[in-house]
Parts: C-alpha cells; structure tokens; sequence
C-alpha cells in the first residue's frame, strides 16, 4: 500500500532523515538543497530477530496473492476478493489485515481497476472481461508488516494494457536491482523513471514506497523518480518498498471524494507492482517473492 509524499494527503517536502542504530547519524536525502523547515524523520534498521519476522511477514502477504489468482475472472465482484482474502488472512494464515480501519479504510485489501491507480476500495462491481485490476496486500503478523501488490488481467487484455503491466514490472524490477549498501535512494527513482520514460509511459509522483516494519508506513520514503546519488545513502538491515505507479497517458492523478481512491485524471489506464525489499550487507533480498517469481 503506496504513501502519499509526506504522509497521505499530496503533499511534498525534503526530510532530515536519522539513522536508528546504536550510533545514531543524520543525514541529509539533498545534501545540495535548502532544508529549511525541512521535517526530520527516523529510519530504523532492523535486527536480526526483527527481520526473520519481516520475513515470515513477506512470504504470507505473497501467499495471498497466489491464493487469489484461480478466483479472479470475469463475474466477481472486489468485495468478492476482499472476503475471500480477509477469510484466508484472518481464519488459514492467523494474520491480521493491515488496511482495515487503517485511518478509517473500510475494507482489508486495496483493489484498484482500468485507471484507478492506487488504494481502490472494495466494492460491488462486477470485473468484466478486458479489465486490469491491481490487488495491495498488506498483513500483520507478531507486531510486523508484509506488503505486497500484483496486477490481474480479467480475460484477454488489451495491448496496451499487457505492455503497460508489463512496463510497470520491469520498472520494479531494475529498481529493486539498484539496491545495496552504499547506493542512494535517488539511484532507485533515477532506474525506475528514466525506464518508464523511455517506453513513452509516465511515473506518478504524488505516491511512493515507504520503509515498513513494526509500522504500516515507517521512513523512508521511496520516491519512483530521481537522480542517481541524491537521497539518503542505503544501510544493511533498512526494510521499504519499491512499487511504480505507471501510467499509460500523462502522470497526474486526483483523490476521489471517497478519501482514498486514486485516478488518473485522464482516465488512462494504470498499473502498479509491489516488493518489500531488505537492504543486504551484499545487495538486496525481496521478502514478497512469490512461488515461481526470480528476481
């Protein structure tokens, strides 16, 4: 589930971020920038104890969405998928579904169709064939949280709507390859943005990926633009997501007056994936791998 720029309302800022480790240090993401009024936000690093949890976290957030696939077809409705994923995350996996009453959401999955592009609320209507449907699973499991998000194709897809999911995978996919010790957020932003353009799609830049844990949305934020060695710099045992908001005509979006849904205000169709990602002392590990998926 994407964070808004500064929390979830569209809003932007620059951050003083702190690293949480036995020796703290503050660093700064635009060490070249003004930072006046700047907010100062806290990174933690986890332990070895607080990441084997992340992992078992990860891999039932993964399972869901494996779970799910055989029942999304043409004739369901999202409240459908909700029930079905709240039942297994709830009665099978012993788990708690993280985005119910999260700030006041109502339901216990994020399902977001055509050109919704983020934090769709389940409802009654009934997919229908030709429609691209992304699923946000986020579940809590012993205090920790595992977040993870697919697209769906509903029948025979459009053209352009298997290119653009597949555009947005890709996209995850170098941005999660950027990642290791030593390597700047900016350098993640910088693969995903400058992939995405090239194909002639745009990123969403009003939403990003966020550093996970013991909360839902912990520092840092993970923007899905950038240039490379700007930000904050990578430290082994940081946990966040990486999950593009790709959208086939021009960038922006609007709130609905639901309070959560995002659109593309011109109502291009939009796709998204989504990874929890573990900083490694030699690179990266996804923790939401799915069965079969090689990253």
């Amino acid at each position: 589930m994407c964070r808004g720029v500064c929390g979830f309302k569209l809003l932007k800022c620059e951050a003083i971020y702190t690293i949480n480790q036995p020796k703290r240090q503050t660093l700064s993401p635009y060490p070249n920038t003004d930072l006046q009024g700047a907010v100062s936000m806290s990174v933690s690093i986890k332990t070895p104890d607080e990441i084997a949890k992340m992992r078992v976290a990860g891999r039932l957030a993964a399972d869901v969405l494996t779970m799910l696939a055989p029942y999304i077809r043409a004739g369901i409705t999202t409240n459908e998928i909700n029930d079905i994923s709240h039942h297994y995350i709830t009665e099978v996996q012993h788990a708690v579904a993280a985005p119910l009453s999260y700030h006041g959401f109502p339901k216990s999955i994020c399902t977001s169709v055509n050109h919704q592009v983020c934090h769709g609320i389940p409802s009654d209507k009934v997919l229908k064939n030709g429609d691209v449907l992304n699923v946000d699973i986020t579940i809590i499991k012993d205090g920790f949280h595992g977040d993870t998000s697919m697209m769906f194709f509903i029948g025979e897809p459009s053209v352009m709507a298997k290119r653009l999911a597949t555009v947005a995978y890709e996209a995850m996919l170098l941005g999660i390859r950027a990642v290791r010790p030593g390597a700047f957020l900016g350098d993640i932003g910088y693969a995903i943005q400058s992939y995405v353009e090239s194909q002639r799609f745009t990123i969403v830049r009003e939403y990003c990926g966020h550093g996970i844990g013991r909360g839902f949305h912990e520092e840092p934020q993970v923007l899905h633009y950038g240039n490379p060695g700007a930000g904050l710099q990578l430290t082994p045992g940081m946990i966040f997501t990486i999950e593009p908001m790709v959208n086939a005509g021009k960038r922006f979006v609007k709130l609905l007056p639901d309070g959560w849904t995002v659109v593309t205000k011109d109502h291009a169709l939009s796709a998204q994936w989504e990874h929890t990602i573990l900083v490694t002392d030699d690179g990266y590990e996804v923790l939401t791998l799915r069965p079969g998926e090689s990253i």
